[in-house]
């Protein structure tokens, strides 16, 4: 009976360690960052072969220590011709994370605006400078809080406490992508993004001293082909947020089926990545034009390992990609930022 009672307190602790991380510490990562653009860098919106570009991402983590994390990611982009081969890209990033016993959740209202200066006449090479700014709601369910003073009186005795708060927050970011070689399928994107400029407060017990402390994010992405019907893409992002350090990397081997590799029925990719010291992520992506599917798992390999019996999370994401029927579309076009 004490060690069950032990395991309790650890797993308690546990939960609690990783709650308060996610409270005042970093934002919460994406193992299919490469999904999420905007949250990556709003410098990235509108870097794809088409004229509309919708993704969605679903992730679950923790299911192994405590009630799961639930987070959604959702980003539209609507990209338009301005003046010559010049582009401007409108987005909008909606983010939802649900974490713990105590409901904690997070909303982002983000608008997003990039733009897009075409830098050679000869090929598709382009500098974006983004900007990405709005509302973000956070709450709690105090009726799920547990302290002393619930077992004595009733009440979590927390005197202070604001249940829900809201604030502005701003992001802004450069990339540069370029087709590499002769091959319009083979491009090179990297960018830097820098997150929370205005350190917003983030408490809630309204104190103005605990602020999000600024983001920055390191982004390289490569995809080159191999042959006809097979192509590589890498993805990398560095991430520094106060004393916390991120580094993701990884690669998807793409296939190309069907009799026409310009046009094919399906593309088949998979690979894996490593979140440093954290977790290695299988990856499989299926594109049927001009939807994508990608599934992938992180299995755990932190000091966490042995409690959560390598079991970290799992992600689902939808993207649409397509072309609208208007003249000025950026399918008839002759230069075009894409990825």
């Amino acid at each position: 009976m004490k060690q069950k009672n032990l395991i309790r307190i650890l797993t308690m602790l546990l939960i609690l360690q990783v709650a308060v991380v996610r409270a005042h510490s970093q934002d919460i990562h994406f193992s299919q960052f490469f999904s999420t653009p905007l949250y990556r860098n709003p410098a990235m919106a509108g870097l794809v072969n088409g004229d509309i570009r919708v993704q969605a991402v679903y992730r679950s983590q923790w299911n192994s220590v405590a009630n799961a994390y639930k987070t959604g990611s959702l980003n539209a982009e609507y990209k338009l011709p301005v003046v010559g081969d010049d582009y401007l890209t409108l987005g909008m990033q909606i983010f939802y994370d649900h974490a713990g016993t105590t409901n904690l959740r997070t909303t982002h209202f983000l608008p997003a605006l990039n733009y897009h200066k075409s830098l050679s006449t000869d090929r598709n090479m382009y500098l974006s400078l983004g900007f990405m700014g709005g509302l973000v709601q956070r709450s709690v369910d105090r009726s799920k809080m547990s302290t002393t003073n619930s077992y004595e009186t009733g009440y979590d005795g927390e005197t202070g406490l604001i249940p829900q708060y809201q604030y502005l927050d701003g992001s802004a970011g450069i990339s540069f992508n370029s087709q590499v070689g002769q091959r319009e399928d083979n491009n090179l994107i990297v960018g830097i993004a820098y997150h929370h400029f205005n350190r917003p407060r983030n408490s809630f017990f309204a104190n103005n001293n605990i602020v999000i402390q600024p983001k920055w994010v390191y982004s390289a992405d490569l995809r080159v082909s191999v042959n006809d019907q097979s192509f590589i893409t890498i993805h990398n992002d560095h991430v520094r947020q106060g004393s916390y350090k991120e580094t993701i990397s990884g690669m998807l081997y793409g296939l190309k089926i069907g009799p026409y590799s310009e046009e094919p029925d399906y593309v088949l990719q998979a690979g894996a990545f490593l979140r440093w010291d954290d977790a290695v992520i299988p990856t499989l992506q299926l594109d049927y034009r001009p939807f994508s599917l990608s599934m992938s798992y992180d299995v755990n390999i932190s000091r966490l390992a042995q409690t959560t019996r390598g079991r970290g999370g799992y992600e689902l994401s939808l993207k649409y990609v397509g072309f609208l029927n208007r003249e000025s579309s950026s399918i008839n076009a002759t230069r075009c930022p894409r990825f």
